[in-house]
C-alpha cells in the first residue's frame, strides 16, 4: 500500500496556513476568523496534540544522525498514543470551518516553509497507524527527508527587529527581498503621499506575499490596467510625440510568465507606472 500526502489532513501544514492566514488579514486591516479557528481546533485537543509532535520534530535542527534518527522514532511512536477517530473528527470539523471562511483553494496556496518535511511526516504517521503493510521504498525515503532536515545545519541571517518581518524571512530570496523593503518602507512611512492606485497596489503585494500564483496573477492584473489606461490617455493626447511616447511605454509593460519571479524591480517599475497614470489623469482634467 502507497500513502499519499493530503494537504487537508496534515496537522503541522493545516497550523502553519492558519497562521499565514492570520498575517494577511491583519495586513487587510481587518479581523481574522483564522484567529478564532486556530484557539478552538488547537486547544486541549487531538489535533493540539498532534501538531505538538509536528513542532518537536521539525523545531529540531542541527543533530547528529544518532539523535535524528532517535528523535524521529521517539515522534513516530508518540502517534500511537493519539485517539485516531477523535483527530479524524476534528480535521474534518476544522477543514469545514475553513471552508465557511475562506476560499479553500486560495487558502491552501501559502507557501510553508519545510512543506516537504510536513508531508514526509504525515505519510509516516499515516503508515505508522496502519495495519495495512506498506511499500519499504516509501518508509526509507520519508525516513530520509525528515533526517536530513533533523541534521541541517542552520543559515545564519542578519537580525531583524521587526517581528512581522521575521515572519517573512523563512520565504525564497526574491520575496524576501521584496517583502522587506516593501514594509519597512511602509513602516517608516516613506508612503504617506502615494495616491490611490499605488496604495492599493502595496496592498495586495502584502496580502499576497507568500503566494506566489495569486502575487503573478495581481501583478498581471495591474500591469493590463496600466497598459488600457494608458492606451486611453494615447487616444486622448493632441502632442504627436507625447501619443508616440505612451505607446512606447505600453510595449513595455508585460506579464509575468509562469516560469518566472516577481522582483523588487518588478514593483517599483509597477509604482512608477501608477504615478505615470495619475499625472496624465490631473493633466486632461
Amino acid at each position: 500500500m502507497k500513502i499519499k500526502h493530503s494537504k487537508y489532513k496534515n496537522t503541522g501544514l493545516l497550523f502553519e496556513l492558519l497562521v499565514r492566514q492570520i498575517t494577511a488579514d491583519t495586513l487587510n486591516g481587518g479581523e481574522s476568523p483564522s484567529l478564532n479557528i486556530l484557539k478552538k481546533s488547537f486547544a486541549k485537543t487531538e489535533l493540539g496534540k498532534e501538531y505538538k509532535l509536528y513542532e518537536t520534530l521539525f523545531k529540531t535542527k542541527n543533530l547528529s544522525e544518532g539523535k535524528a534518527e532517535i528523535t524521529l522514532n521517539a515522534v513516530l511512536e508518540a502517534t500511537r498514543k493519539l485517539n485516531r477517530s477523535a483527530l479524524k473528527r476534528e480535521k474534518y470539523n476544522l477543514i469545514k470551518e475553513i471552508q465557511q471562511c475562506y476560499n479553500v483553494s486560495e487558502f491552501f496556496k501559502h507557501q510553508v516553509p519545510n512543506y516537504k518535511g510536513y508531508a514526509a511526516f504525515y505519510k509516516l504517521t499515516e503508515i505508522y497507524n496502519s495495519d495495512k503493510l506498506s511499500e519499504t521504498n516509501q518508509i526509507i525515503d520519508n525516513k530520509i527527508t525528515i533526517l536530513e532536515c533533523l541534521t541541517e545545519r542552520p543559515i545564519s541571517q542578519k537580525k531583524v527587529k521587526q517581528d512581522l518581518v521575521e515572519e517573512f524571512a523563512k520565504y525564497d530570496k526574491d520575496l524576501r527581498v521584496l517583502t522587506y523593503k516593501v514594509m519597512l518602507e511602509k513602516f517608516n512611512g516613506k508612503y504617506a503621499n502615494l495616491n490611490g492606485g499605488q496604495k492599493e497596489v502595496l496592498k495586495e503585494f502584502m496580502n499576497s506575499i507568500d503566494n506566489t500564483p495569486r502575487l503573478k496573477e495581481i501583478y498581471n492584473s495591474k500591469i493590463n490596467e496600466v497598459k488600457n489606461s494608458l492606451k486611453l490617455h494615447a487616444v486622448q493626447v493632441k502632442d504627436g510625440a507625447t501619443k508616440i511616447k505612451l505607446l512606447e511605454v505600453v510595449t513595455l509593460l508585460k506579464e509575468i510568465d509562469k516560469g518566472s519571479r516577481i522582483s523588487n524591480d518588478d514593483l517599483i517599475n509597477l509604482l512608477q507606472y501608477y504615478e505615470l497614470t495619475e499625472e496624465l489623469n490631473k493633466a486632461n482634467q
